[in-house]
């Protein structure tokens, strides 16, 4: 039976996590702008600098720093970020990111940290869909994110 295309693209997504330098989890991103692949990302350590993995160290994870907490003492890169960085807005406006996420050869939950969330927007992204499991998935409109500014709630 041939693979319906949201999960073709997450497959292609969930391959590209494999590659990240993260001791914590595997994030993988593709960009797909009229049926054709963009950009891909994955999450690690700027270009040039030393990664988790070859340190064999984690600041967050010898810490016990809960996820979405504590981002600057992270050394990586986002896998939306970077798939954002290479493909360049041009090549953002009206297209879909792919997320998946894993731990532990297990799915993670591959939602968008709040600075993620602010590059999709700005790179005029138009829909985010995130992996549940190897069949199912979400679909995120990002202009629900515009119109729900969780940004707000920190104003208060």
């Amino acid at each position: 039976m041939r693979r319906d295309k949201t999960n073709y693209y997450l497959d292609i997504a969930e391959v590209v996590a494999k590659r990240s330098t993260c001791l914590r989890r595997q994030y993988g991103a593709v960009i797909v702008k009229n049926d054709e692949v963009v950009s891909s990302g994955y999450n690690g350590a700027p270009r040039g600098r030393k990664n988790c993995i070859d340190l064999g160290r984690c600041l967050r994870q010898e810490n016990n720093i809960k996820s979405g907490e504590r981002y600057e003492l992270c050394r990586s890169v986002h896998a939306e970020a970077n798939a954002c960085l290479s493909a360049g807005r041009k090549n953002c406006i009206g297209s879909t990111i792919y997320l998946t996420g894993l731990e532990f050869d297990k799915y993670a939950k591959a939602e968008c940290c709040i600075m993620c969330k602010r590059i999709i927007i700005n790179a005029g992204i138009e829909k985010v869909v995130y992996r549940i499991d190897n069949d199912n998935y979400q679909e995120v409109d990002v202009q629900d994110w515009i119109k729900n500014d969780e940004g707000l709630e920190l104003l208060k």
